[in-house]
C-alpha cells in the first residue's frame, strides 16, 4: 500500500519529457549567452587571460570562454564522462589547443591563473568549503573569482525535483525519503537522499553561501541575490530572501588585487 503521502504527491506528478530532462548548455554559444548574463563584461574580463571552469561539466562554457578570445582554460570537474564530452566540444569548436580537461589539477596547475568561473555548481559541491579552498589556490595573487548558482535550497525548486513535479518548495513541504520514493518512479539511479543524487545536493542557502564566501583572504566585490521574476527586493527582506531569492551572483577578489578590481570597474 502506498503511504498517504506518496500518493498526494504523485498527484502532483507527471513523467518529464525528454527536453526537460538535461539543463546543460546546448554549446558553445549557448553557453557564452548564459555567462553574460551573469556577467555581461565576461569578455574583457578573460580576454588574453588564462582561466578556469571550476565545476564544468560537459565543457560548453570552457570551449564558449576559449572561443571569445580566453588565452587558455582548465576544466575542472569529476566526471570524466563529462571531460570526454568537452574534449570532444573544443575539437569541434577548433579551441582543442587551448582548453585542458581534468578530474585533478596537478600542483602545476595552482597559483597560476587570472580568473575562475563557477556557474550553477556551488549547490552540489559536497564539501564547499574545500571546493572554495581549492578555486583560491588555483588563482594567482590578484585573480578574481565569479561563482553563479541556483536554485538556493529554500528557493521554489531548491530540491531540483521540479523535472517531475510541479509543486514548488517540494522538498520543504514533504519529508526526504517521500520526496525520493516518488523520484525513484522517474529516475532509477538509485539515490535515497539529496546528496546522493547525481551532481549531490548540498542544501546551499543564501547565508551559507554568504557564510562560506566571509573569508579573510577575500574582497567580496559584487553580491547579487536574483529575486523571483527579477524582483531585487526579495534579497533584502531577511527570511523571506532564502524562500523568495533563487539565484546567486557573486563576483569576489584575492585580498592584495583591489587596484585591479577598482581598475576594472572603472574601465567597464
Amino acid at each position: 500500500m502506498v503511504p498517504i503521502l506518496e500518493r498526494i504527491l504523485l498527484g502532483f506528478s507527471r513523467a518529464p519529457a525528454d527536453a526537460a530532462v538535461g539543463h546543460l548548455a546546448a554549446d558553445w554559444r549557448v553557453a557564452m549567452a548564459r555567462l553574460l548574463v551573469d556577467y555581461p563584461d565576461l569578455r574583457r574580463q578573460i580576454a588574453g587571460r588564462r582561466v578556469v571552469d571550476f565545476g564544468c561539466g560537459e565543457g560548453h562554457h570552457a570551449v564558449a570562454m576559449a572561443r571569445e578570445g580566453a588565452r587558455e582554460v582548465l576544466g575542472v570537474d569529476i566526471d570524466a564522462d563529462l571531460l570526454a564530452r568537452g574534449r570532444e566540444a573544443a575539437l569541434a569548436a577548433g579551441v582543442a589547443d587551448r582548453v585542458r580537461f581534468v578530474t585533478e589539477v596537478r600542483a602545476a596547475d595552482m597559483g597560476g591563473h587570472d580568473l575562475l568561473v563557477s556557474l550553477n555548481s556551488m549547490e552540489h559541491f559536497g564539501a564547499p568549503r574545500a571546493a572554495l579552498e581549492q578555486m583560491l589556490g588555483l588563482l594567482r595573487p590578484g585573480g578574481r573569482l565569479l561563482i553563479s548558482f541556483d536554485p538556493t535550497w529554500y528557493s521554489p525548486w531548491g530540491g531540483h525535483m521540479h523535472f517531475f513535479t510541479s509543486v514548488p518548495w517540494v522538498h520543504l513541504l514533504f519529508p526526504e525519503s517521500t520526496v525520493m520514493k516518488v523520484r525513484a518512479r522517474f529516475r532509477d539511479d538509485g539515490a535515497t537522499r539529496y546528496a546522493e543524487v547525481p551532481g549531490g545536493l548540498n542544501r546551499m542557502s543564501v547565508a551559507r553561501f554568504e557564510r562560506i564566501m566571509d573569508d579573510p583572504r577575500l574582497e567580496l566585490l559584487d553580491l547579487r541575490l536574483v529575486g523571483i521574476r527579477n524582483i531585487s527586493l526579495f534579497g533584502r527582506i531577511p527570511v523571506l530572501r532564502e524562500l523568495l531569492v533563487p539565484r546567486v551572483v557573486c563576483t569576489a577578489a584575492l585580498r592584495g588585487a583591489a587596484a585591479e578590481a577598482r581598475e576594472l570597474r572603472a574601465g567597464a
